[in-house]
């Protein structure tokens, strides 16, 4: 399966490329008259008057106030200026149980973010329009679909592998109902990027996350990259074989990682050691109410989440381990123990180097990081595939003619 799925044909693709240049130019310059605009795009008269109509049209561009200076005949020249309401990306997390979306406006300033939860095994056109009705509310109504750059969408697991076409129909379905081009990448994996950007590992150029779900996953940050893998297969951390008289995993394998650590083989554990839970707060709660079973279970489960990092920190040589999902918001009686076994098993020489922190960005970490992919401007991406080839007039990058790529500025 190709990495990047483009829902626009070639005539498409230079038009949203005129669209892109123009959006970038009244971004980085501010209101602009269209003579102004022609100066500075090169496009042809033809070409801009469509263009600037087709953004009016759709609220993308909208008129500012008139030139204060001097005035010939005719009508006084108008300033055009962005509509900060209209959406530039979407990110879309599809996670086991639960969509996560995240929408960024043309001024790269995060629109909002929502997320819903769901039945195990819901369909995929009804988690689409789950997800485009989560959008909706975010971004309004039509208004932001001309303007969009694309929609990046996180999937469980690898997608090599995927042969039934089921991700391939996802992606075209989503390009019909948002109308950009469509990224698909690993869940877990954009929810690394994320982290690195913008949560608990901002800054920092060597990073292995882990998340801790309903499934179990990864992603390495290596000298300032996200590492995608052959195939897209780097991150899939939850199976690693910890025990191998353990229960068969979904991957076909036995005693993998999530096997032990995902939120229902915990939960399954507590049960079985006389425990009584059926989620998740049912187990904090136990937790924080001094339990035994469920501290000594969080310890053994703890015990082996820290040995994988170990063994992992000493392979990759990470500086920051991160570590997400909702099982790992029971805090400490849970991230005691990892911290205790990864520095038992950490090399003497990254021991006391090594940092472990929780993720900072929550449920919505992995739509975040969807929308930074769907822009592609970050350094931490300069290794991924472009999600289509630059389209723009000659002379404009793929920010739309601006040559300074701007740094996405997210409020939370």
């Amino acid at each position: 399966m190709s990495y990047g799925l483009a829902s626009a044909g070639p005539v498409s693709a230079v038009r949203r490329g005129h669209e892109q240049a123009v959006l970038g130019l009244l971004r980085g310059h501010g209101p602009l008259n269209r003579g102004e605009i022609s100066r500075r795009c090169g496009l042809s008269r033809t070409t801009l008057h469509d263009t600037l109509s087709g953004l009016l049209a759709t609220g993308a561009v909208v008129t500012a106030v008139p030139d204060e200076g001097p005035r010939g005949r005719g009508r006084p020249a108008e300033k055009l200026m962005l509509n900060t309401s209209v959406g530039q990306a979407l990110g879309i997390d599809f996670a086991r149980r639960a969509v996560h979306v995240a929408a960024v406006g043309v001024t790269y300033e995060l629109v909002g973010s929502a997320g819903e939860a769901h039945a195990p095994g819901l369909p995929w056109p009804d988690r689409v329009a789950l997800a485009e009705r989560l959008v909706r509310g975010l971004a309004g109504a039509e208004t932001w679909r001309r303007a969009l750059r694309g929609v990046g969408v996180g999937v469980v697991g690898p997608l090599a592998g995927a042969q039934d076409g089921t991700l391939s129909g996802v992606g075209t379905l989503l390009g019909e109902r948002f109308g950009g081009p469509v990224l698909l990448d690993n869940n877990t994996r954009l929810a690394a990027l994320a982290e690195s950007m913008w949560g608990a590992a901002a800054g920092d150029r060597d990073v292995l996350y882990l998340r801790l779900s309903y499934g179990v996953g990864g992603g390495v940050v290596a000298g300032g990259v996200l590492h995608r893998g052959a195939d897209g297969v780097s991150g899939e951390i939850g199976h690693i074989p910890v025990d191998p008289a353990g229960r068969p995993c979904e991957c076909g394998g036995t005693g993998c990682l999530e096997t032990v650590a995902s939120i229902r083989a915990v939960l399954d554990a507590y049960r079985a050691r006389g425990g009584h839970g059926d989620d998740l707060p049912a187990l904090a709660a136990a937790v924080a109410a001094g339990d035994p079973i469920a501290r000594v279970l969080l310890r053994d489960v703890g015990t082996q989440i820290g040995r994988v990092l170990a063994a992992l920190s000493n392979a990759i040589g990470p500086r920051v381990i991160v570590i997400g999902g909702e099982l790992a918001q029971i805090g400490a009686p849970l991230l005691g123990p990892v911290r205790e076994a990864l520095n038992a098993g950490a090399v003497p020489i990254s021991r006391h180097r090594l940092t472990l922190r929780r993720a900072a960005l929550g449920d919505v970490a992995g739509a975040l990081g969807a929308v930074a992919l769907a822009l592609g401007d970050s350094p931490l991406l300069s290794r991924y595939p472009a999600a289509e080839p630059d389209s723009g007039p000659a002379g404009a990058d793929r920010n739309g003619g601006v040559a300074a790529r701007p740094r996405l500025a997210l409020t939370f």
